[in-house]
């Protein structure tokens, strides 16, 4: 989205750069754009600030991972070039923009954002600041009437008649052009009622958006807690705070005065309603299901009474956020479930089609009976029907074992040999074509090798990924090899199941395990030993020993 600054704001902007924290990959983060509007003293926003008395040393005493950086060249001061990361503006400052922007809606467009809109942004997007903010004196209710007092409005209450209806239309402070009386800045960007609505119809629709506000809110922190404590998911607990961050932004809309004031719980018909369904919960699938099931609902009811009550610009943005909590549930269940169906899988074995039949059935019947726990079938010599009956073989082996049975790339014969899944590479077909191919109910693994392609494969639905390559390998020739430090950031991050691959043998094992990898797929270290089973057997027990170490 393209933004339009003062050069008052476009000054703090440059200075913010300045004041990064890790994770703010070059882009303005919100710590920094504080220090960046306190480092402009005759801007509005510093002086603001300054008469509640906070300056840089406070926020960097909130924020301490805030340190001084030089900024990239390709950032200019006017931010021509973005920052490698390909955005400006990290996600807590994009929703203050746009928080800015929504409480701004009816200001001539568009909006040129001076340093005490970016301020009144991050008051009211939701988020640390805000809280930090409003703490010292700065809540957004209170910075958006300064906002409109610095521009000269006067909002005050329109003198009617008695007996006579509100006007048709009330203007937002920010549009008068002369400083005639306007409409309570609190009130100013609610759309004006229909002449088919009366005044308890319009109390209604505040209601239903109210409660049901409450219950997006709610809901989305039930799932956020899940993937937090329960999954222990770094990577999706981001992307659901993410979301309800959103989520805060979008509701910023809808002014809390005129929420509190239509909500009435004591006598809502609906409160003392309830089923024995509602009363107790088996287990914590069905509290997550329950929960994204509430979440999805009420966005779609906020997105439809805000069709009425909000900016024309906000019930799209409810809609897309409804899209991204029913990718958000998808990953989550899938991270759930395949935690639950791989919870022993430990080693994963990949073979070839071996020279004859026999020969591999001789070598798949000894890694059964070591307890491999998954093999995948890997051959691109074989012509497709020996390759089909090499499959066939297989899994009739592995048929009522401990042992899954994979097929590498190909789901078409993964189908017709009943094969439990299939795993597919970054050039093959994608996550979403393989599993239209073989079903809900077959394991799609993924290869993966940098972070940014795990993080696509949880979204996508994987069941598992590939994590590699660790080390040179004899049976595969790599570019570039991510190595340990790629393990080491898949455990840190993401739940779901992961296996590193890539020349892993019982030798470079504890660095892989050191480096917080507990599942491996290996070829020759099994498949070329003089004694295949044997040498699963000693992974197998390393695994274990680390495993029950961990417990």
């Amino acid at each position: 989205m393209r933004y339009h600054f003062t050069p008052g704001a476009e000054r703090a902007l440059t200075e913010a750069v300045r004041w990064q924290r890790p994770a703010s990959d070059g882009r303005i983060d919100v710590p920094g754009l504080l220090i960046g509007l306190l480092a402009e003293p005759e801007c509005r926003a510093a002086g603001l600030m300054a008469a509640q008395g906070l300056d840089q040393s406070m926020v960097r005493e909130r924020w301490p991972e805030v340190a001084p950086h030089e900024p990239p060249p390709s950032l200019s001061p006017h931010g021509a070039s973005p920052p490698p990361s390909g955005k400006r503006f990290t996600a807590d400052v994009e929703n203050a923009l746009i928080a800015a922007l929504d409480r701004l809606w009816a200001y001539p467009q568009p909006v040129e954002l001076a340093t005490e809109h970016l301020l009144l942004g991050l008051s009211a997007a939701g988020h640390e600041a805000g809280g930090w903010l409003a703490e010292h004196g700065l809540d957004a209710r209170s910075l958006e009437a300064e906002v409109h007092r610095l521009h000269g409005h006067e909002p005050t209450p329109i003198d009617l008649p008695p007996g006579d209806d509100p006007p048709e239309e009330i203007s937002h402070p920010a549009a008068t052009t002369s400083h005639q009386p306007a409409s309570r800045a609190s009130t100013a960007a609610i759309p004006a009622a229909t002449s088919f609505e009366s005044p308890l119809e319009r109390t209604g629709l505040w209601r239903a958006f109210d409660a049901s506000a409450n219950r997006a809110r709610e809901a989305l922190r039930v799932v956020e807690d899940y993937a937090r404590f329960v999954l222990d998911d770094r990577h999706l607990t981001g992307l659901l705070k993410e979301a309800r961050h959103e989520l805060t932004a979008v509701l910023a809309a809808a002014p809390t005065d005129v929420r509190l004031a239509c909500r009435e719980t004591q006598a809502d018909v609906g409160t003392g309603l309830s089923t024995s369904a509602e009363q107790t919960r088996p287990d914590g699938a069905s509290v997550l299901a329950a929960n994204f099931a509430r979440l999805s609902e009420s966005l779609r009811s906020l997105e439809e009474y805000g069709k009425v009550l909000l900016p024309a610009q906000v019930p799209p943005r409810i809609e897309q956020l409804r899209y991204r909590v029913y990718t958000l549930e998808r990953a989550v269940a899938v991270t759930r479930a395949s935690l639950e169906r791989l919870r022993a899988a430990r080693l994963y074995v990949l073979v070839d089609g071996r020279s004859s039949p026999e020969e591999l059935a001789a070598l798949v019947r000894a890694l059964v009976g070591a307890g491999v726990h998954v093999i995948q079938l890997r051959d691109k010599r074989l012509a497709d029907r020996e390759l089909l009956a090499r499959a066939r073989l297989l899994a009739d082996l592995t048929r009522d074992t401990g042992t899954l049975f994979l097929m590498n790339d190909r789901p078409d014969l993964a189908v017709l040999s009943r094969a439990d899944g299939v795993h597919v590479g970054q050039s093959e077909l994608s996550v979403k074509e393989a599993r239209a191919i073989v079903g809900p109910g077959a394991l799609v693994g993924v290869s993966t090798h940098a972070i940014e392609e795990a993080r696509a494969a949880v979204l996508d639905g994987a069941d598992y990924l590939g994590v590699g390559p660790t080390f040179p390998s004899q049976t595969k020739s790599f570019e570039r090899f991510p190595g340990l430090e790629y393990v080491k950031a898949v455990s840190n991050e993401i739940r779901l199941p992961a296996f590193a691959i890539g020349g892993i043998t019982a030798g470079n094992l504890p660095q892989v395990l050191a480096a917080g990898g507990r599942r491996v797929a290996v070829s020759g270290a099994v498949a070329a030993a003089v004694d295949p089973a044997g040498a699963a057997r000693e992974l197998l027990a390393m695994l274990a020993a680390k495993t029950g170490a961990d417990s």
